[in-house]
């Protein structure tokens, strides 16, 4: 079989070497349509990889195991279920939407080749069997982010920058400690070194250990999510970093924690995860109801959908520690729902800042009479985002807080709220910005059909998963109900797509 994996990992490595050693001396828009190309290349060999994939099938698929570092048990180990399928189809996806929609005027080459960078870091985190693997792959994306970050962003991009950089690395630093105590106990208990986490699941822990090493890795994931309290590094970075990086820190880097918690939390840790479900569910919901009120008086546009994005991680968050089948599938789509209309909404703000210097809602007015198109594009990516029926937010609300309601009512019941301040927060700013009547009358430019075209892919999937879900859901429901399965968790609601469940690995 073609190699998918690695290919997906190395071809963007290999891109962003070849457009640091060209000479700079070149045209600009070299650099840019070099880094589309190689950009619309990986996402078609995700897409080839998915028309592979074997659906019904619960297990790990095309996986790829060599031998690294055999002396400290280290291998480069990938492997694809549903769940990172969906996760490497959308990285590969907003990647493409973000170079062709949002492009940097300030020295494209190094911009470009730090992109391509970020995506293999992101889609190899996704991919990564071996605990080892994924701390490195984990960790690269800091340091793309964090010149992407410093060098292309806003007023206060430095700031953001170092506060981006030195909280996720802190979260970081206790996911190693907690990967370095789990792999010198299953040695001490085993005899065998090893990273890799299909060998570390079977390791014993008592029930104190468990919960310790559950903490140490969720630190990591909560912060990169990320979820109330360790948020406070995401309205500083998403307001000044470019509109093409804050798309992929929203879209795709925020997922990065919540896939951890499914891939290491759960099959690591599963007896302290269902123990400790509560306090992090508390902590979700604490994060739909804070993100929802800050949102609401905000009127900077970027950090109001940094705030709506804090309190739509929370969703995320209360469905996969839900710990029912519906939660965790409705989590899984959300992530990928959230993905979209998060980057939709950022990447149509970064088209207003080119237009009117300015994301202040006091400032802003009158869109919709001058870019009626424009501003119905922003309207349906609004919409999606508050969950409106028909459309793919939600598809992935509804199934999360059904989940919850079986087995957490009241938890579900307070996070319903947030759907609602969704709902005023996001009308009470469009209704600002696109309704009130513009009294200096300043020009506003139509969307340009090179700008509609970026966004065309986010538009067609929004409405998509919002009427037929489906295929994704009968990707994502093997994988999930093989995880529920291996946790020892009963089932509480039937399973929804009704397709075969398997376990184990296909080559």
């Amino acid at each position: 079989m073609f190699p998918y994996l690695n290919v997906l990992i190395i071809l963007p490595v290999v891109a962003s070497l070849v457009l640091a050693i060209l000479p700079k001396s070149l045209s600009p828009k070299v650099f840019r349509n070099l880094g589309r190309g190689f950009a619309l290349v990986v996402f078609a060999i995700s897409v080839a990889m998915a028309a592979q994939f074997k659906v019904g099938f619960g297990g790990f698929q095309m996986v790829s195991v060599h031998s690294w570092i055999p002396t400290f048990g280290i291998s480069w180990s990938l492997g694809v279920d549903g769940i990172s399928l969906v996760l490497v189809l959308l990285t590969s996806l907003l990647f493409v939407v973000a170079l062709f929609g949002a492009a940097e005027n300030k020295d494209e080459k190094a911009y470009v080749a730090w992109m391509l960078l970020l995506e293999a870091a992101c889609i190899g985190s996704f991919l990564a069997l071996d605990l080892f693997g994924f701390f490195l792959l984990f960790e690269l994306t800091l340091i793309p982010t964090y010149f992407l970050i410093g060098n292309w962003g806003f007023k206060n991009r430095g700031k953001a920058a170092v506060k981006f950089f030195v909280y996720t690395f802190l979260g970081s630093a206790f996911m190693l400690v907690g990967i370095l105590s789990l792999v010198f106990i299953h040695q001490a208990t085993t005899g065998h070194l090893t990273f890799e986490l299909a060998q570390l699941t079977k390791t014993t822990l008592s029930s104190a250990t468990a919960k310790w090493l559950f903490l140490a890795f969720t630190a990591a994931f909560a912060v990169k999510a990320p979820v109330f309290p360790f948020h406070t590094w995401s309205p500083d970075a998403y307001g000044e970093a470019p509109t093409s990086t804050v798309m992929i820190l929203a879209g795709v880097m925020a997922k990065l924690g919540t896939y951890g918690m499914i891939r290491f939390d759960f099959q690591l840790f599963p007896a302290a995860a269902k123990s400790l479900a509560p306090i992090l569910m508390t902590l979700a919901v604490i994060g739909i109801v804070y993100g929802a009120i800050v949102a609401s008086g905000e009127k900077d546009l970027k950090r109001l959908i940094a705030y709506s994005s804090l309190s739509h991680m929370g969703f995320i968050v209360l469905g996969l520690f839900a710990l029912s089948t519906q939660g965790l599938s409705g989590a899984v789509l959300q992530m990928v729902n959230h993905g979209l209309y998060t980057a939709g909404m950022f990447l149509l703000v970064g088209l207003i800042y080119e237009r009117h210097k300015s994301t202040d809602t006091n400032v802003l007015s009158g869109i919709q009479a001058k870019a009626p198109i424009f501003a119905g594009v922003f309207t349906l990516v609004m919409m999606a985002s508050i969950g409106v029926p028909g459309l793919n937010g939600f598809v992935g609300e509804f199934l999360i807080l059904l989940g919850t309601f079986v087995t957490h009512r009241w938890w579900a019941v307070v996070a319903a709220t947030g759907v609602i301040f969704s709902a005023i927060y996001l009308l009470w700013a469009y209704q600002k910005v696109f309704h009130r009547k513009d009294e200096a009358d300043r020009p506003f430019a139509e969307i340009k059909k090179s700008e509609f075209l970026a966004i065309a892919p986010i538009l067609i999937l929004i409405v998509f998963i919002g009427v037929y879900p489906r295929p994704f859901l009968d990707r994502i429901d093997p994988s999930v109900h093989t995880l529920m399965r291996q946790m020892s968790v009963t089932y509480t609601t039937p399973a929804t797509s009704g397709s075969a469940i398997g376990s184990g690995v296909s080559k």
